[in-house]
């Protein structure tokens, strides 16, 4: 009897496109059946501090939070490289040091730089569904949009800054923003783990691959947010081929991204990422 792993991803574009080989058919675990939950980031960041799931999308910056019970996956990553959350306001509206802005989750990686970057602000947390009405109908002052509403926000908004550019001054311009990968809990069985990260792998690199086919497909079955035009672009910026396998350059974002959260405050210890993945060598020398 095949076990059944639990697989939670958001519910935003290149969640479900770089998961959905797997809903299709595509790609399957050797010893186990996938099953797929999908909620809000920040819904599954909570989810991952209790060991709800077995695999989890989670935010970067959650992951010093939860590294003794869940390894960090080399797939399903998303990284910005120009660009990323924004912080909106509505036009011609001045800031005040101590601006109510929303976030959308406490453990966020656009959460932690942003508290980094405006320690005054008054911060409170909705889904990040809400946060464009809620600048709108004046409840707060500004909000940091995430995934498409970064493409498709109300005319009356405009961007006050981007994380991007606190990310730029933080880390030293160099490298990609760090937003939201995928871990996994170490309990599993680690030959089991390995399959279902390679698993996870292929999963990424067929769905890239076999984009002008997949995408057509989500948008049919109306299991995508946006129109077909914001699709491609929002692919462009978060699924693709950096998506498939954590990259030297990636690492050393991450590396910065837990080298700043450290050095603020917000968490114990320095963590380096490479040290937290799952040992794929294992298979190698097993087979030896």
């Amino acid at each position: 009897m095949l076990k059944t792993i639990s697989v939670a991803h958001s519910p935003d574009a290149d969640d479900i496109f770089m998961y959905y080989a797997i809903k299709f058919g595509w790609v399957t675990p050797k010893d186990a059946v996938f099953e797929n939950i999908a909620d809000d980031i920040e819904t599954l960041n909570q989810a991952t501090l209790k060991g709800e799931y077995d695999i989890c999308a989670i935010s970067f910056a959650l992951y010093p939070f939860v590294k003794e019970d869940y390894a960090l996956l080399k797939t399903a990553v998303s990284f910005g490289e120009g660009y990323g959350p924004k912080l909106i306001k509505k036009k011609d509206k001045k800031l005040k040091r101590n601006f109510k802005v929303a976030l959308s989750g406490e453990f966020t990686t656009n959460a932690l730089l942003f508290r980094i970057a405006y320690p005054e602000a008054r911060i409170t947390y909705m889904n990040f569904l809400d946060i464009e009405k809620a600048v709108l109908d004046g409840e707060i002052d500004a909000g940091v949009l995430i995934h498409e509403s970064i493409l498709t926000y109300d005319e009356e908004l405009e961007v006050e800054r981007e994380i991007w550019d606190i990310w730029v001054e933080l880390s030293g311009g160099d490298l990609p923003l760090p937003l939201g990968g995928m871990c996994i809990r170490r309990s599993l069985p680690l030959h089991s783990a390995i399959d279902y990260e390679n698993t996870l792998i292929k999963a990424v690199d067929v769905a890239n691959k076999n984009r002008k086919v997949l995408a057509p497909m989500l948008l049919e079955k109306g299991l995508i947010r946006v129109d077909a035009n914001t699709l491609d672009n929002y692919l462009d910026l978060y699924a693709n081929d950096n998506s498939v396998m954590l990259s030297e350059v990636q690492y050393k974002a991450l590396d910065k991204l837990y080298e700043l959260g450290y050095q603020n405050g917000f968490y114990e210890s320095l963590v380096k990422a490479q040290d937290f993945l799952i040992p794929s060598e294992y298979e190698e020398l097993r087979a030896k």
